[in-house]
């Protein structure tokens, strides 16, 4: 929880009295959550949760279902799952509507499950559900060694993309690299528009993937295939840029910006099931895997905070149950 908004300093692991499942929720016995940038951004104060919401952290968890509330089909007591939340997940126990519950995919360990909703619902449903990628195309993602990254990468590839990526380190593009990025450019002083063009022989990128929003706007845009779709997830370039509506006119290009955690109920559990249907299985077979960086106990929940502040990381930051 947060004493106030603030810096880790505010973070305390406390006693809470235990959620209950309302109709149509199950409460879950949490074996982990993860640390995600709009963690930060909550504890800071800028990014409060949806009206009705817990203001513990966490917007996603793995554990056993240990109780249903009325009317939940579909699932059991004891059940295995790992759960899409609008935030509760960084707790011992923690409810969910149950149809943002999915089954734990084959071959990943409970623990490691708990890294898997948040970025897989949000880049299943953004490069599948509404960029439509396909085969053949050109993905450009950025901030690849990010735990969205890791996640598009893969997805890209295992969906037959081209897949080229941003990082901002040597030791970044290698991680990037190994996951079957065919391009990984330093975004320090490499100019991703020309490496794009140059690579795709002017042809440019099918679908970009953005966390930055303003910063990369105007040259996302350039960057852009004909037909091209750019998706923007995320603000860490700010808010307010500036676009040139000629050239995105002439390449009859589409901009998407998109939000998860607001969304309502029916449209998070229908992303939950494209995903559970469409993506497990190519988790289950190894093509897309869970990237983890470290794993702390959740009462250290402050060193968690600071590792994914530093950017030092590849993949996601999990927290655990002690």
């Amino acid at each position: 929880m947060c004493d106030g908004h603030g810096d880790v300093d505010v973070l305390r692991w406390a006693e809470v009295a235990d959620p209950e499942p309302a109709e149509g929720e199950v409460l879950i016995d949490v074996t982990a959550s993860a640390v995600n940038r709009a963690d930060l951004l909550q504890r800071m104060g800028f990014y409060p949760p949806p009206p009705g919401i817990t203001e513990v952290l966490g917007l996603e968890c793995s554990g056993t279902i240990r109780a249903l509330g009325a009317g939940v089909i579909g699932w059991s007591v004891g059940d295995e799952v790992c759960a899409l939340l609008a935030g509760g997940g960084q707790a011992e126990r923690a409810v969910v509507p149950a149809g943002q519950c999915m089954p734990v995919p084959d071959g990943v360990a409970l623990t490691i499950a708990g890294a898997l909703p948040e970025v897989t619902c949000t880049v299943w449903s953004n490069l599948v559900q509404i960029a439509e990628l396909s085969e053949g195309d050109l993905l450009l993602v950025h901030g690849g060694a990010s735990g969205i990254g890791t996640t598009a990468i893969q997805i890209g590839k295992a969906l037959g993309a081209t897949v080229v990526t941003t990082a901002g380190s040597p030791a970044k593009l290698a991680r990037c690299r190994e996951l079957g990025a065919d391009l990984a450019l330093d975004y320090h002083d490499e100019d991703f528009v020309t490496a794009v063009r140059d690579f795709s022989g002017d042809h440019g990128a099918d679908v970009i993937l953005d966390i930055m929003g303003a910063a990369y706007l105007e040259q996302n845009v350039k960057a852009l295939a004909i037909g091209g779709r750019l998706v923007c997830i995320g603000m860490q370039g700010g808010t307010r840029g500036e676009l040139d509506l000629g050239t995105l006119l002439s390449k009859r290009g589409s901009i998407y910006a998109t939000s998860l955690r607001s969304r309502p109920i029916t449209e998070k559990a229908a992303i939950c099931r494209s995903v559970a249907d469409g993506l497990w299985p190519y988790v289950a077979d190894g093509r897309v895997r869970p990237i983890v960086e470290a794993s702390y106990p959740m009462n250290q929940v402050a060193e968690a905070h600071t590792l994914v502040a530093d950017s030092g990381h590849v993949g996601k930051v999990l927290l655990t149950v002690p």
